[in-house]
């Protein structure tokens, strides 16, 4: 799809909202930084820069778009309270903007929520109800609330003053990076692509926006390649944040009209992406976050030769024992930790010769274990499984090569 001249009418935003929701919540959001990302000289064709929006008070871009909407409510409204489905970063900024408003706040999030966000959702003062193992189970709640309860729903992505309000994001790249050739931008429900979508069209429309989606969750690619909204059986991924089972009824035809190229990234390829940006750029920064630099790594973005780019790092809410899982299934992914199995003689010395072979090639042994009586071998051999840390792939390759040149079996061991 190539990129529209003009935005085509009949969107359910227009461009002049984004400008007002920009204004409205200027003084209470942080004007994140998009710094340029030298470190990754090596996977992107041109000039990278990242628009850090994990440096937001709550950690995500959703401050914008849910504080945008807080601020549209009438007096009766914020007596009532309001309500939201989220899993994580869209709660808590609606809790503490409810809670700095003085609005009584209810979240539903889903059982699967990383706990991290959780306890931030409560600690900002919300009451908290866990139901569902995704977001849109938990939405079905949440809509029971409003009927029962009277509060007033403050959707995460489908709802117009919500996505203008992450449509300033748009706006302040274009600012700090004029010469942007292409935006690179996560894609759950399609609020914040919309919006930005919408923003940098209306004025700058050569610029390519390509979306990225988690290969276990995506709505949006398969809302276009079917050409209606349709509603997917969502796994578990690393990027939750992106995890829905449906496109918005806002936010699909703009990404239709807006969105020149949607994209999907690995389990794997987000894992690594986390990593690379906690080593390389000392960030931290959520599966969902990463999905760009997934994307850009594996060439999916599609930039030409020294085009600039922008990522939209959107969150950096992340819980620490899932950085822990994170690492070393990036690590895994990227070929520096790996397990091996290789077969020896079972006699005194095999196990000090093959540790000494290892170490000689510059691997390093974190774990060693041996498999006897359920291994398919021979009585008078040993299977000696070594969990190693290595420098990449390359090193690994090398390192089996020669092993096997002194004659060992070697087969990678999952």
């Amino acid at each position: 799809m190539t990129a529209p001249s003009v935005v085509p009418p009949g969107l359910p935003v227009a461009p002049g909202e984004i400008d007002d929701a920009r204004r409205r919540i200027e003084p209470h959001v942080v004007l994140t930084p998009c710094p340029r990302a030298p470190a990754f000289h090596d996977v992107a064709p041109g000039p990278l820069h990242l628009k850090l929006e994990n440096l937001q008070r709550t950690g995500s871009f959703k401050d914008r778009g849910s504080l945008n909407r807080m601020l549209h409510l009438t007096d009766e409204e914020r007596a009532r309270g309001v309500v939201t489905a989220s899993a994580g970063n869209h709660a808590q900024a609606v809790a503490f903007h409810a809670s700095r408003l003085g609005i009584p706040c209810t979240v539903v999030m889903p059982e699967t929520a990383p706990l991290i966000k959780v306890s931030n959702t409560e600690g900002y003062g919300a009451r908290v109800v866990q139901l569902g193992e995704v977001l849109d189970d938990s939405a079905v709640e949440a809509r029971r609330l409003v009927a029962d309860e009277g509060l007033v729903m403050i959707h995460p992505f489908d709802d117009p003053q919500v996505i203008a309000g992450q449509g300033s994001i748009g706006l302040e790249i274009l600012e700090q990076v004029p010469e942007v050739d292409v935006i690179v931008v996560p894609v759950g429900g399609g609020g914040m692509i919309s919006g930005i979508a919408l923003a940098v069209k209306s004025r700058a429309p050569h610029v390519r926006i390509v979306g990225v989606e988690a290969d276990a969750a995506p709505s949006a690619r398969a809302s276009r390649d079917a050409g209606e909204i349709v509603k997917i059986t969502s796994s578990r991924t690393l990027a939750d944040g992106i995890a829905t089972k449906r496109v918005g009824d806002c936010t699909f035809p703009m990404v239709e009209a807006l969105v020149d190229d949607l994209v999907t990234v690995s389990e794997e390829e987000i894992a690594s992406a986390v990593l690379q940006l906690l080593e390389r750029q000392k960030s931290v920064v959520e599966g969902a976050g990463a999905v760009g630099l997934a994307a850009l790594t594996r060439g999916a973005v599609g930039a030409r030769p020294g085009q600039r780019i922008v990522l939209v790092i959107s969150g950096g809410n992340i819980d620490v024992n899932m950085v822990s899982r994170i690492i070393d299934r990036g690590l895994v992914a990227d070929g520096r930790l790996v397990r091996l199995l290789v077969k020896v003689p079972d006699l005194p010395g095999s196990l000090a010769r093959l540790t000494r072979m290892v170490a000689e090639r510059g691997a390093n042994v974190l774990e060693t274990s041996h498999r006897r009586g359920f291994a398919d071998i021979s009585v008078g051999d040993v299977e000696i499984v070594f969990t190693l840390e290595t420098r990449g792939q390359a090193h690994v390759h090398a390192l089996v090569a020669g092993l096997e040149g002194e004659g060992l079996v070697v087969e990678e061991y999952t």
